[in-house]
Protein backbone atom coordinates (compact mmCIF):
# COMPACT_ATOMS: atom_id res chain seq x y z
CA UNK A 1 0.00 0.00 0.00
CA UNK A 2 0.92 3.31 -0.93
CA UNK A 3 1.26 6.00 2.21
CA UNK A 4 3.35 8.14 0.72
CA UNK A 5 0.96 11.10 0.92
CA UNK A 6 -1.12 10.29 3.40
CA UNK A 7 -0.11 13.81 5.11
CA UNK A 8 -1.95 15.27 2.64
CA UNK A 9 -4.90 12.52 2.70
CA UNK A 10 -8.50 13.45 4.04
CA UNK A 11 -8.45 12.20 7.52
CA UNK A 12 -11.36 10.00 7.19
CA UNK A 13 -10.25 8.41 4.41
CA UNK A 14 -6.62 7.65 5.93
CA UNK A 15 -7.90 6.41 9.01
CA UNK A 16 -9.48 3.19 7.03
CA UNK A 17 -5.61 2.80 4.80
CA UNK A 18 -4.31 2.84 8.10
CA UNK A 19 -6.32 0.31 10.12
CA UNK A 20 -6.24 -2.35 6.97
CA UNK A 21 -2.54 -1.47 6.74
CA UNK A 22 -2.15 -2.15 10.81
CA UNK A 23 -4.82 -4.81 10.46
CA UNK A 24 -3.18 -7.09 7.59
CA UNK A 25 0.70 -5.92 7.59
CA UNK A 26 1.77 -4.42 10.69
CA UNK A 27 2.32 -5.57 14.35
CA UNK A 28 1.93 -1.66 15.39
CA UNK A 29 2.15 1.85 14.88
CA UNK A 30 5.88 1.69 15.20
CA UNK A 31 6.26 -1.10 12.21
CA UNK A 32 3.56 0.55 10.40
CA UNK A 33 5.73 4.09 10.22
CA UNK A 34 8.87 2.14 9.67
CA UNK A 35 7.39 0.53 6.79
CA UNK A 36 6.22 3.40 4.98
CA UNK A 37 8.64 6.08 6.09
CA UNK A 38 6.21 7.97 8.05
CA UNK A 39 6.78 10.25 10.31
CA UNK A 40 4.98 9.09 14.18
CA UNK A 41 4.49 12.68 15.60
CA UNK A 42 2.94 14.45 12.41
CA UNK A 43 1.19 11.35 11.76
CA UNK A 44 -1.05 10.81 15.12
CA UNK A 45 -1.43 14.86 15.15
CA UNK A 46 -3.29 14.97 12.21
CA UNK A 47 -5.64 11.86 13.05
CA UNK A 48 -6.03 13.45 16.55
CA UNK A 49 -7.21 16.67 14.58
CA UNK A 50 -10.03 14.67 13.12
CA UNK A 51 -10.77 12.64 16.60
CA UNK A 52 -8.79 9.58 15.97
CA UNK A 53 -6.26 8.33 17.96
CA UNK A 54 -3.96 5.02 17.83
CA UNK A 55 -5.49 2.31 20.73
CA UNK A 56 -2.23 0.10 20.49
CA UNK A 57 -4.15 -3.04 22.57
CA UNK A 58 -6.92 -3.05 19.56
CA UNK A 59 -3.74 -1.87 16.92
CA UNK A 60 -5.91 0.55 15.16
CA UNK A 61 -6.96 4.50 14.71
CA UNK A 62 -10.32 4.98 16.63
Amino acid sequence: MDLSNAYAMDPHLLVGLLNTELRNHCDSLDDLVKTHNLDTEPLLEKMAAADYTYQSAQNQFR
